[in-house]
Order: C-alpha cells, then sequence, then structure tokens
C-alpha cells in the first residue's frame, strides 16, 4: 500500500497528465536512450520511480507502449496531411507547413518522434504491417503534393519521392542539434531550415 501512494504521487504532474500519460512519456525517453530491445520494463519502473508490478495497472506490455508511442505520431502527422490537403493554400505553403509541423516534432517532442522514426521495426504484426503502410502512405501523399506544385510551376522539376525522402532525412538529423552543447534556439533551427529545404524547391517565377 505504502508502494501505491508513492505511485500515486510521484507520476501524477498536474491535472492534465494522467499516470499513463507520464508512463509512455517516460517509456519514449528510455527507448530512445536505450533502445526498445535494450529497456525493460524493471528499466520503466526505475525511471518512473515505482516497483515494476505498478506499471501493470495502467499498461500491459512494453510492447503496448511501442506500438501507442509509434501510432500516436504516425496519426498525428496523418491528420496534419489531411488538413493541409483540404486547405485553399499555395502548394509552396502547403510544403512549408508540413516541414514546420515535422520540424516542429523533433525539437518539441523529440521523445516520441525518435522513437516513432528509429524503432518501430520492432513492432508485432499486425501493428508492424499497419505502421509500414501508414508510413508510405504518408510518403506518398507528400509527393503528390510536391507533384502538384511542379504542374502549377510552384516548384521546381524534382523527383518527388527523393525529395520527400531528403526532406524527412534532413529533419531526422535534429537528433544531433538535441546533443550538441553549443546550439541555436528552436525557433533560429526552424527557420534555417525551412530557408534551406523550401527555399530549394521554390521556381524563381
Amino acid at each position: 500500500m505504502l508502494v501505491y501512494f508513492c505511485f500515486m504521487g510521484r507520476i501524477k504532474t498536474d491535472s492534465n497528465t494522467t499516470r499513463k500519460e507520464v508512463i509512455i512519456r517516460k517509456a519514449a525517453e528510455l527507448f530512445r536512450e536505450k533502445g526498445y530491445k535494450a529497456a525493460s520494463m524493471r528499466d520503466l519502473a526505475d525511471t518512473v520511480g515505482v516497483e515494476a508490478a505498478s506499471l501493470y495497472n495502467h499498461i500491459h506490455s512494453k510492447s503496448e507502449l511501442l506500438h501507442i508511442i509509434c501510432f500516436d505520431v504516425a496519426n498525428r502527422f496523418t491528420q496534419k496531411m489531411d488538413e493541409l490537403e483540404a486547405e485553399k493554400i499555395p502548394i509552396i505553403q502547403k510544403i512549408e507547413k508540413l516541414l514546420r509541423f515535422h520540424i516542429s516534432g523533433m525539437v518539441h517532442h523529440f521523445e516520441e518522434v525518435y522513437v516513432s522514426d528509429r524503432e518501430w521495426k520492432h513492432l508485432a504484426d499486425p501493428y508492424l504491417s499497419n505502421y509500414q503502410n501508414q508510413r508510405r502512405t504518408y510518403r506518398k501523399r507528400f509527393a503528390a503534393i510536391i507533384e502538384e506544385g511542379i504542374r502549377k510551376k510552384e516548384v521546381k522539376k524534382v523527383d518527388a519521392p527523393t525529395a520527400v525522402l531528403i526532406m524527412l532525412h534532413a529533419i531526422s538529423g535534429i537528433e544531433s542539434w538535441h546533443r550538441s552543447k553549443q546550439k541555436i534556439n528552436g525557433k533560429e533551427l526552424e527557420e534555417s531550415m525551412i530557408a534551406i529545404l523550401v527555399g530549394g524547391l521554390k521556381t524563381s517565377r
């Protein structure tokens, strides 16, 4: 009972955050630091500050945590894509908004986005196949936006799927920014990356 009260007090950070949400956030930090395979539920319990058995009051398994992290991130990006596809704005603005969303995710939700990008391969089927399909579909939709921009002469003639891979890989590199001891702030980073990535796609007209 003493452990239970300790658990209740330790992880409930505020009225807007549930214990499960705190566990998920701490799991993302742990999976990023140690890798999903190497991290154990005991490691997570130590990170949260509870007995390992107490975690199972809120989650069923380590695999469930990975599933939640990966699909929460993927669904956020899919929702953003849905919103932007429906917007009646220039194509280059859609591309910029998508890239800003990606950059913001890597800056402000680094642990979860990193895990969803690097550790998803440890998902079990059918979740693994579903996640791979969601990733492929998202990139195809992103490429389709670029291709539309090319047709409208808003975007330079480039291979759209390759452009998507290059841009997303560049944003993934923000990992090194987090590890840097001397770095610009997040807003400056975002503006610099947008200038390079979007600027490289714009036509001269």
